[in-house]
């Protein structure tokens, strides 16, 4: 999938994998929701019209309230790429959310993925 592909993509079509993988890890939906709230200011609400509105990566993203300022301190990689490295705006707006995700699979605590 090319990665103008992708912006086209649903966030609820993978909305449903980052929560069975976080499921799987023993972690919880309601964490899901609470990372994707702090890094784009969406309330519960909002990010459930979002995902039933069936919003694209680049919609939800654009659209999104007020992006966290201290998603500049998510550093690693993720699909084989440094997040912090990707120059892509948008795509890196992406990659954050999966490596969010990712931190809360491999059993981060919360308040270490928030950056608090």
């Amino acid at each position: 999938m090319t990665k103008h592909r992708i912006y086209s993509v649903s966030v609820a079509s993978v909305y449903s994998h980052y929560v069975a993988k976080a499921e799987k890890k023993g972690r919880t939906k309601a964490e899901v929701d609470e990372i994707t709230r702090w890094l784009t200011g969406y309330s519960q609400e909002m990010l459930e019209d979002q995902l039933a509105k069936n919003a694209s990566f680049e919609t939800f993203f654009v659209q999104a309230p007020r992006m966290n300022p201290s998603r500049s301190l998510i550093t690693g990689v993720i699909c084989g790429i440094r997040v912090e490295d990707i120059q892509e705006p948008l795509m890196q707006e992406i990659r954050f959310l999966d490596k969010l995700i990712d931190e809360l699979a491999k059993g981060r605590t919360m308040e270490k993925i928030l950056r608090n």
